[in-house]
């Protein structure tokens, strides 16, 4: 009789393999020093975030479920459970549109990838070394599923963060905490069943606050389903790839399971980490610089502009375009207003985006004067990259352009790691002091050397 032939295993199975076999001796020191350059920043973002509303918010429903745990939220005194701890810290890290992105695959990995790996490692006394490990398979699932899943659910609205993000929270988590690879595939099936967000938070009403609260929401819940998966509750080993699975369901012809695990140990998701410089959407850092750019060059002053025109993608243009936002998400999604920022003051300040910040006549005239339209050499380069075309009118009827299609801070032109340390300390100092500053950076510096995050724990807390 002839032999049948010996089915192919699916993508997802070579890379869950490949995830929960992961060894620091396998892993190129380079990679682990992007590792800690991604903790440190992610860390920043969080502790700047969680002085804003909506963390408060969350920290606050949070309490009323609190019960024991041993976890860390951002600048809070007393520990949480993991899933409570992971929500928040989520929420905070996403908090202000400052957080890192992958932007071939439209994620933004460190907000729901370092909040689960935190919790994890909390709850159960990982070491350093894990918490490397998981921070490399989280962002090597985020940016491999947001690649397989393709551009298509982006368009019709999901957000893709919210997508992939619970199925990156468990491979980081359960990394973390050493799962098997049939744990790991089990957990995923459960995650997968979670995927969920959408972009009405850029439906041109005011953003209010969940866009925060995907990266939040997908952190909990892959260290809710880690412990579910704890406590033999099993899902379907085939949720991503298989039938009625997560590519089928969402993403329709621009699937692309070959990305799971294509180049595995060859290719890094943190080679691809874009680290903003703007607390503004991805799409619009490129814009900022120009007009940063211009500014400086030719001394623009806001009262000379009469017109500026803006060359982007075609996604951006749909989704960028609100005038005159309602609120802070809107605003940091809004080309025009950033436009009146980067003219009228300063689009590194992230009180510039806040509520009492909006109504401001001169930023406010700016926007108005903006227009926006699909760039064709910007659109054939998105979504490996995010640019801008910009030209400045003025009253005199001088004209200054500018490109850019690699801004400071993407993988091109990365940002230093003393601007790293910088960022981070200027956002830190918001909720820490400047010892616990400095203690934190030494901390994560050395992650990998950790026995425990004992003392990374205590330097987060109040």
């Amino acid at each position: 009789m002839k032999a049948e032939p010996t089915q192919q295993p699916y993508h997802t199975d070579r890379l869950v393999e490949f995830l929960a076999g992961l060894s620091l001796r396998d892993v190129p020191p380079t990679i682990v020093a992007r590792a800690r350059r991604v903790l440190l920043d992610s860390l920043g973002c969080g502790l700047f975030g969680v002085t804003q509303a909506w963390s408060k918010a969350a920290v606050k429903a949070a309490a009323r479920d609190r019960c024991s745990g041993d976890c860390s939220v951002f600048a809070q005194p007393d520990p949480y459970a993991a899933p409570l701890a992971a929500l928040c810290n989520g929420i905070a890290t996403h908090g202000y549109e400052l957080d890192d992105l992958i932007a071939e695959a439209v994620v933004h990995p460190g907000a729901v990838v370092v909040p689960a790996v935190l919790a994890a490692a909390e709850s159960t006394g990982a070491t350093g070394e894990r918490v490397v490990l998981g921070v490399l398979a989280g962002y090597e699932m985020m940016a491999r599923l947001g690649l397989a899943i393709g551009i298509e659910p982006g368009k019709r609205g999901y957000h893709t963060t919210g997508i992939v993000g619970p199925v990156a929270a468990v491979a980081a988590a359960g990394v973390t905490m050493g799962y098997t690879t049939d744990r790991l595939l089990s957990a995923i099936g459960l995650a997968c069943s979670t995927a969920a967000g959408i972009k009405s938070f850029a439906g041109g009403s005011g953003g209010g606050m969940v866009k925060r609260m995907h990266a939040g929401r997908s952190a909990e819940a892959g260290v809710r389903l880690c412990e579910m998966a704890d406590c033999g509750f099993e899902g379907p080993r085939a949720a991503i790839e298989g039938r009625f699975g997560l590519l089928e369901v969402l993403s329709g012809s621009s699937a692309q399971p070959a990305q799971l695990s294509a180049a595995l140990g060859e290719r890094w998701a943190l080679e691809q980490v874009w680290v903003k410089v703007y607390p503004m959407c991805g799409m619009i850092q490129g814009v900022a610089q120009v007009l940063d750019h211009l500014k400086r060059e030719h001394r623009l002053e806001a009262a000379e502009i009469e017109h500026v025109r803006v060359g982007v993608s075609h996604q951006a243009a749909r989704l960028n375009s609100e005038r005159f936002p309602a609120d802070t998400m809107a605003a940091q999604y809004s080309i025009p207003y950033c436009v009146g920022v980067a003219l009228a003051g300063d689009a590194v300040n992230p009180g510039n985006y806040a509520p009492e910040r909006l109504a401001d006549p001169q930023t406010r005239e700016l926007a108005g004067r903006t227009e926006l339209y699909a760039d064709p050499e910007v659109e054939a380069a998105y979504p490996a990259r995010f640019g801008a075309r910009v030209m400045v009118e003025l009253r005199n009827g001088q004209r200054h352009e500018g490109y850019e299609l690699n801004p400071h801070g993407t993988p091109d032109e990365p940002c230093t790691d003393a601007e790293l340390a910088q960022k981070f300390r200027r956002l830190a100092r918001t909720s820490r002091s400047e010892a616990q500053v400095s203690a934190l950076i030494e901390l994560v510096g050395r992650v990998e050397q950790l026995d425990t995050l004992r003392a990374l724990s205590t330097a987060l807390r109040s």
